[in-house]
């Protein structure tokens, strides 16, 4: 058996083809976990000892059919990473109606969570318990910041209908309301709350050199974060080390809200 912080452990991370989700496969494979890595494409590279499952996390049936594999495969589950989200622009490139960009965001990032959570839960309480940890943002707790967003998107999301920030608020909200739930039941459920890291959620972004140093400068440590470093916290959550903390935030953001 792999020796680790996690040895033994059978974790499902969802998201898993990039950037955060990627991150938390590489590090939970390092410290001795099965992970289970679903996205709602098949990754280009795969890695041995992981096991990929295409996975859609707004269909019902998709998230079912990934549960029934883990129990038959691996017969418990103890970790879960709900690392699946979008942003506005990406939901942008299927659609320009501004009503369908709201659904899909909320769609993806908190039913999305909400759905993988409900279906993984029992198997969880018979594999005796775990952690779950959502990942939310610093945008569900703060204001959007202005000169985020340009282009088609500018009206819509720097006029406050924006659907990221309260899709990610309200994942913060249902890491409380779980992690109060399933207290008894020895499931420990909290997010992580990023500031602004490097990953093809703000490529677009950090591709262009003005705006990349705007974003730079808006946190106190002058840099943007890496994926590794909100995997290193993903860690945390999903180890023993975290053993006390249930329906908690951790703030991940070189400083961002502490300004």
């Amino acid at each position: 058996m792999a020796s680790g912080k996690l040895s033994g452990k059978t974790a499902l991370i969802t998201g898993a083809n990039s950037g955060i989700g990627k991150a938390c496969v590489d590090r939970f494979i390092k410290e001795g976990a099965k992970v289970i890595a679903s996205d709602i494409t098949s990754p280009e590279i795969k890695v041995p000892d992981i096991s990929y499952q295409i996975c859609d996390v707004t269909e019902t049936v998709s998230v079912t059919n990934v549960i029934k594999y883990i129990e038959e495969e691996y017969g418990e589950l103890h970790i879960i990473v709900n690392s699946a989200g979008i942003a506005p622009r990406h939901a942008a490139v299927h659609t320009s109606d501004p009503e369908e960009i709201w659904d899909r965001v909320i769609e993806v990032n908190l039913k999305g969570t909400y759905l993988v959570s409900y279906h993984a839960i029992p198997l969880m309480h018979s594999s005796g318990g775990g952690s779950i940890i959502n990942i939310a943002s610093i945008m569900g707790m703060i204001g959007y910041p202005e000169g985020w967003e340009g282009g088609a998107l500018k009206d819509q999301v720097q006029s406050g209908y924006n659907a990221y920030p309260p899709s990610k608020g309200a994942v913060i909200q249902f890491t409380k309301n779980l992690g109060i739930a399933q207290a008894q039941n020895g499931i420990r459920v909290n997010c992580i709350c990023p500031g602004y890291i490097e990953t093809n959620l703000i490529k677009a972004l950090t591709s262009d050199t003005e705006r990349n140093e705007w974003l730079k400068k808006l946190h106190p440590m002058g840099r943007i974060g890496k994926a590794s470093e909100i995997a290193n916290g993903a860690l945390f959550l999903a180890s023993d080390e975290s053993s006390f903390m249930t329906g908690s935030s951790l703030v991940i953001d070189g400083g961002y809200t502490a300004q």
